[in-house]
């Protein structure tokens, strides 16, 4: 009887059991030629709340590729890709509901107004705490171009689905719904999927779910069978050839796509089994039969680093690369099918013990490898600190990119508020290192064997951070409320020294300052040359803390020698104990920029090579200057050049400080002086000096905003070689003027304007300028730009028959010395036609090139196609003692890359039919800019 009992009690709970699962099942008939999928769902889902609910949620994130508008719209716009809003409505996906019926009545439900990926059900009965309710729905799917995320139907005609269906939305007490913005973190409860999918004989089904059954249904098409219990989402793969292989190993297939480098089977093989045993061990066994790891998975989060290089470059040993890029993808898709956290609002616990193992597996297989792999030992390199850097480094390096810039962001903060930097890359390693931190803080291996236990307790069960930190308490008696406070939810840095180090006969007594304000604890070491004789922990450092330690044989004292802590500045941590010279770091050249060494102070030379047209011709130096590869606050650099052909040493110096402040709206101030000695013509030269200060401000709550200002003072003193054959027409060759400029700026694909107000004052003039840039991209695809312009003297002593310091129309003399001219001085020839977005704006030259009095100019153009776009300007231009006169021009813009490269071709203006006149190639007019750090704002505005 004692035996029967069991079974007893679990056919009594069965139906109790049963009612506990949430149920998917679907019917997809796939219609490839036309793009769509036919379903009919039916969803059963179990109220765990203890509220009584009477609307319910689902996400319906196809639709979210439905307008220009969605959340999805937004975010590939505000990263600057501009591929969704020119894409043609049938290249966009979409879902049409037909109808949702509960006990076969059709029930009320509307999209949100906001969200159209999201549906609103109002049930026909109320669903009590502990019942479910049963939907049944029909509806259409219409497949987007996989352009946008990676995911839909390729030019070839393959399908690649995530999120593809419609799925229940979570209440645990509130509903957590939100709209889909590529992030690949919808958050749905688990549930039992049962698929049956119809599609053409031509095509290779792959998924994680496992196979029931394969019917033939007609001569075309072929009916699949698939299910699988406690799944949250999965990946449905239609493929006209077979891409994926199946590798039984540990347990479980594993099916990938992934390039394999031309490996041979059996490596493939031997890898992927090191590779799920290493996961096994640490993670415990996969409750699944199947775990996916494909080229799309690798795509959208590979290792940075190793896929900036071309393929013909092996730096590594032979498969690192595939085996890396395997183990990254399968723990990441391991954790997203088995730790059930809000990947919106807890995603910082997935990443962080994604990158914790994947360290750890470098640490275990690969303990030497250095960044650089193999090329770390080649002539020229082998000098660089880089090619000494190991390859797990590479974390806390890119961590600092941010984090010295002032753009890092709290691990907690929400996916969504992430700049795609921190999203992807930054705030990531962030949380690898941190676990690093906190299991070298604690010691004993206890986080690791504490992440192995937590990840075997709640496998597919609903989890938090706060869980997390709930486990990793109950297994040390140590302090680490700095984790859970200042280091997950905050932005506060880390930065540690030493000083007041005095010594005894037997011992040794030193001060650690924190230069921060945070909790956070800090390891000293004690070295006799380069071996360790201890390591402590010092915590609770609010400001300063003095403690003593046995003096033994130590000679130095280094703070964070083993790099664990996420230190924002390292040069400070060590203390020699052999005097003070010893103390004073060498110096150290490098060719070209380098990662810093804090044992040295460094000085970077970069070879110069410049063209500057006819007065200078080729010109060739040396930049000496300090930066690093991560941002210093304290910056200079020193640049002699000689010109070839007017045989002359020409060059440049700076010097800046920056301060940055966090939580704040100011978050940079910099402070500095420059000054050059340059030629501004033909055997002419100027020198500058030029002191500004430069303050900026932006959205303290949302750095992805684009909103930004920027305040800036500075004084620009002039002095030129005097002119004889008055090529600039300016009778005074030397002059000074105080100039400040406000700017207001917020750029962003669809929608930018940006205005500022700049006013200067000289000994001889005083002048106010207001500019307004506005551009709209509609979802026509039409562009309208929009730009006004206004200016006027204050006062103007200047000599009459000198427009040098005169408001231009079409190109500016530049006497503040501001803009990238590719020939400064040119009245003829090509450089001549360059033409800078400045002032007038004017595209065509007009027999009044300047304004001594005031000049208001509006400009303007819109696409006729693609990027060919019709311009026209018109403006008044007002010179002492003439009444104003009114101008215009009109002409053909080709913009290649918006503000980069761009050619104007003038049509008609006061001059008549430009087109028709004589040397019309001469009317051309170019914008080209090959200034390294303004192209990098390509890449910058898609990724900060």
């Amino acid at each position: 009887m004692k035996q029967d009992f069991p079974r007893i009690l679990l056919l009594f709970l069965l139906p109790f059991l049963a009612l506990c699962q949430n149920k998917i099942d679907i019917k997809a008939k796939f219609d490839v030629e036309n793009r769509q999928i036919s379903i009919k769902q039916q969803i059963t889902y179990t109220n765990t709340s203890k509220d009584t609910l009477k609307t319910i949620f689902l996400n319906d994130w196809n639709n979210s590729y439905a307008t220009k508008k969605t959340a999805l719209a937004t975010r590939i716009a505000d990263e600057y890709i501009n591929d969704f809003h020119l894409a043609k409505n049938e290249d966009r996906g979409y879902s049409v509901i037909t109808s949702i019926k509960q006990n076969n009545q059709n029930i009320t439900y509307q999209q949100l107004k906001g969200q159209i990926d999201v549906v609103k059900v109002d049930l026909k009965k109320p669903l009590y705490p502990q019942t479910s309710y049963t939907i049944t729905l029909q509806y259409l799917v219409r497949i987007p171009n996989d352009k946008f995320t990676n995911y839909g139907i390729t030019p070839e005609g393959d399908i690649n689905l995530k999120y593809w269906y419609i799925t229940p939305a979570i209440y645990d007490g509130k509903w957590h719904y939100f709209s889909n913005k590529n992030l690949d973190d919808l958050y749905i409860p688990k549930s039992n999927l049962s698929l049956e999918i119809e599609f053409p004989k031509a095509y290779y089904l792959t998924s994680e779910l496992n196979i029931d059954n394969i019917l033939e249904d007609t001569e075309k098409n072929r009916i699949v069978k698939l299910s699988g219990s406690d799944r949250i989402n999965t990946r449905l793969y239609l493929n006209k050839t077979k891409i994926f292989d199946k590798i039984e190993s540990n347990g479980f297939s594993l099916i990938s796509s992934i390039d394999d480098e031309g490996l041979e089977s059996i490596d493939k093989a031997i890898i992927t089994d090191k590779v799920t045993e290493f996961i096994i061990k640490n993670l415990g066994d996969y409750p699944h039969e199947k775990l996916i790891v494909s080229q799309i998975d690798f795509i959208k989060d590979p290792i940075y680093g190793l896929n900036f290089l071309p393929k013909f470059i092996k730096p590594y040993p032979n498969h690192f690369q595939y085996e890396l890029n395997l183990l990254k993808i399968a723990l990441h898709n391991y954790l997203e099918n088995t730790l059930l956290v809000n990947p919106r609002k807890d995603q910082w616990l997935l990443d962080a013990i994604q990158i914790y193992y994947l360290m750890k597996y470098v640490d275990d297989h690969y303990p030497n490898m250095k960044f650089l792999g193999s090329i770390s030992g080649f002539w020229g390199i082998r000098s660089f600190h880089a090619a000494n850097m190991k390859f797990n480094e590479k974390y806390m390096f890119a961590y600092m990119l941010m984090a010295r810039t002032n753009r890092d962001q709290p691990l907690t903060m929400a996916k969504d508020s992430l700049l795609k930097f921190n999203k992807n890359i930054a705030n990531k390693y962030k949380a690898g290192v941190g676990l690093k931190y906190l299991d070298d803080f604690i010691n004993s291996n206890i986080v690791e064997e504490g992440l192995t236990a937590f990840l075997n307790e709640t496998k597919l069960k609903p989890t938090t951070t706060k869980a997390f930190e709930t486990h990793i308490r109950s297994r040390t008696t140590k302090d680490i409320d700095w984790f859970f406070t200042d280091y997950l939810n905050t932005r506060k840095k880390i930065d540690f020294r030493i000083k007041n180090v005095k010594n005894s006969d037997d011992s040794i007594t030193l001060t650690i300052k924190n230069k921060r304000h945070n909790s956070m604890p800090v390891s000293l070491y004690s070295l006799n040359n380069d071996s360790i004789i201890s390591k402590i922990w010092v915590e609770n450092i609010s400001e300063s803390k003095t403690i003593s330690i046995p003096k033994q044989n130590v000679n130095k004292l280094v703070l964070n020698y083993e790099k664990t802590i996420p230190e924002i500045n390292l040069r400070d941590n060590w203390k020699s104990l052999k005097g003070f010279f010893f103390n004073n770091k060498p110096l150290q050249f490098r060719l070209i920029k380098d990662v810093e060494d804090p044992h040295y102070n460094q000085v970077f030379l970069l070879p110069l090579a410049e063209f500057n047209n006819i007065y200078d011709g080729i010109t060739l130096g040396m930049r000496f200057y300090n930066t690093a590869l991560l941002r210093k606050r304290f910056n200079y650099k020193i640049a002699p050049k000689y010109s070839f052909r007017s045989k002359s040493l020409t060059g440049a110096a700076a010097i800046s400080m920056e301060h940055y402040f966090e939580n704040n709206n100011l978050y940079l101030l910099n402070y500095g002086v420059r000054s050059g000695y340059t030629s501004y013509a033909e055997d002419l030269f100027v020198r500058q000096f030029i002191p500004s200060v430069t303050l900026m401000f932006r959205q303290k709550n949302d750095f992805r905003s684009n909103k930004r200002q920027a305040l800036i003072f500075r004084y620009v003193d002039i002095n030129r070689d005097n002119d004889p054959n008055n090529t600039l027409s300016s009778s005074e060759p030397n002059y000074s003027i105080f100039n400040t400029k406000y700017i207001h700026s917020n750029d962003n694909l669809v929608h930018f304007n940006k205005w500022f107000v700049d006013f200067q004052a000289a000994k001889h003039f005083s002048k106010l300028s207001f500019n307004y840039e506005y551009r709209k991209l509609f979802e026509s695809n039409r562009q309208l730009n929009l730009n006004f312009f206004a200016g006027t003297f204050i006062t103007n002593n200047n000599d009459p028959s000198s427009d040098y310091f005169s408001f231009a129309l079409d190109r500016p003399t530049d006497y503040l010395f501001d803009y990238a001219y590719l020939g400064r001085s040119e009245s003829s020839g090509i450089f001549s036609q360059q033409y800078i977005d400045a002032e007038g704006r004017f595209k065509s030259k007009l027999d009044t090139p300047f304004a001594n009095q005031w000049i208001t100019t509006l400009n303007s153009s819109t696409t006729l196609w693609n990027y060919i776009l019709a311009y026209g300007d018109i403006g008044l231009v007002k010179n002492k003692g003439n009444t104003p006169k009114f101008v215009y021009d009109s002409g053909i813009r080709v913009n290649l890359v918006t503000d980069y490269f761009e050619v104007y071709f003038p049509i008609y203006s006061n001059l008549g039919w430009e087109i028709g006149q004589p040397n019309y190639d001469q009317r051309i007019r170019f914008k080209f800019t090959v200034d390294p750090q303004v192209l990098l704002g390509l890449f910058r505005r898609r990724w900060y």
